[in-house]
């Protein structure tokens, strides 16, 4: 049986990406000091380094990283907004780019006026814009807007005209940012629906994100960046666990210890989310126990103490909370480590992704607060979608006949 080989849309060689950094204070120091101090006050920035990669046709790429990665750096090379330092992109097909909010709107031009130019940049006919233009309109919900100038438009309104006419253009390859975050919910849904049936059509999709849930939901691979590197590039589910992974280590390299008065170690030393059963995990099953560990300590030891944890959604929302003293912990004084294991049996979580808050109070005064000091997910549940997990029944009943 012979091999089908599938064409690639993009190829990315060994590409670099340098910026200079100007730490002058001002225009006028800048001026004053011109031809004196030179490259003193001037740093190279390597945003890309040596990242080489391909994608393959009818393919959902995510882009994952930290912020300052290089992820919106290498959209936009992809793009051809901006040129590699070194290295090459070749792109196969015609190509919709949703990079920055408001890029290729003109601030002075109504909406109606920016749909045409915003489509002839794409390499669209008037003919065929006009043809297309109330499907467009329809699809932004824009309305009575649309012969208004932009620069009146919300941020949500930028958006959903921008993608509504990018995918009207029929792309084979449409790159999106981090800008379908601003639309409200309805919008959000409308455009993952579209990039389902995109992903129908064969169309190549690469998406930056930092929604996670999205990326193990749509992508059907992930590629990793980290202070320009590539440190990863194949299955989403792993790809997600190894950024989780280095946003943790991150996490415990910038976490410096808030120490107590005169003692030489401080309060709360790690959070763990992980199983009851195992260790730390990053995704959990809908419905699964969830443990979160605070491991916490003074060598003086400290009286009147309490531990506050918060679970929030992606959206925000506290999902979870709760508190040691809440529990029954009793330990006074605090000698030494301890570790605290917060258990929520059968966590009734939606899917998407968590952030742990932790708190430690002392005398009902917070000494320490640690805002999304940890990461968890729950994966999709097929039988049903929301805020809370929950495992719907379907019961047909068949309806009797009205009596004559």
């Amino acid at each position: 049986m012979a091999k089908v080989t599938v064409p690639q849309v993009a190829r990315i060689e060994s590409v670099t990406k340098k910026f200079i950094l100007r730490k002058d204070d001002s225009l006028k120091e800048r001026v004053v000091t011109l031809g004196r101090r030179g490259r003193k006050f001037r740093e190279d920035f390597w945003a890309l380094d040596n990242v080489d990669f391909s994608i393959d046709a009818g393919t959902t790429v995510g882009l994952i990283g930290h912020n300052g990665s290089g992820k919106s750096t290498l959209l936009k090379i992809i793009g051809g907004i901006i040129t590699p330092t070194s290295g090459r992109v070749q792109t196969r097909g015609r190509i919709a780019a949703l990079l920055e909010l408001g890029a290729g709107f003109h601030p002075d031009l109504t909406g109606r006026e920016n749909v045409f130019l915003n489509a002839a940049l794409l390499g669209i006919a008037r003919s065929e814009t006009e043809r297309l233009f109330d499907e467009i309109v329809a699809f932004s919900g824009i309305g009575d807007f649309i012969d208004t100038q932009v620069k009146f438009y919300s941020s949500g309104m930028f958006v959903r005209l921008a993608f509504s006419v990018a995918i009207h253009a029929k792309p084979d390859i449409l790159l999106v940012d981090e800008v379908l975050a601003v639309g409200d919910e309805a919008f959000q849904r409308q455009c993952l629906d579209k990039i389902r049936e995109f992903q129908e059509e064969g169309r190549t999709i690469i998406l930056v994100t930092h929604g996670l849930a999205n990326v193990m939901e749509f992508c059907d691979r992930v590629v990793l960046l980290d202070h320009g590197k590539l440190v990863f590039d194949g299955d989403p589910e792993e790809g997600v666990a190894k950024f989780r992974d280095l946003l943790e280590q991150r996490r415990i390299e910038m976490f410096t210890l808030a120490a107590g008065p005169g003692s030489e170690t401080g309060y709360v030393h790690a959070v763990e989310v992980g199983s009851v059963k195992g260790g730390p995990i990053a995704t959990f099953v809908p419905g699964e126990d969830l443990r979160v560990r605070v491991t916490l300590g003074h060598p003086g030891g400290i009286r009147n103490w309490n531990v506050r944890l918060q679970v929030i959604s992606s959206q925000g929302v506290v999902a979870l909370s709760t508190n040691a003293a809440a529990l029954g912990a009793k330990i006074s004084p605090l000698t030494g480590n301890h570790s605290l294991e917060f258990v929520f049996p059968g966590a009734q979580l939606g899917s998407g992704t968590y952030k742990v808050n932790v708190a430690l109070d002392i005398d009902d005064h917070s000494v320490q607060v640690l805002p999304r000091v940890a990461t968890f997910a729950i994966s999709p549940n097929p039988r049903s979608s929301g805020a809370v997990y929950s495992r719907p029944v379907l019961r047909v009943v068949k309806a009797r006949s009205p009596k004559k």
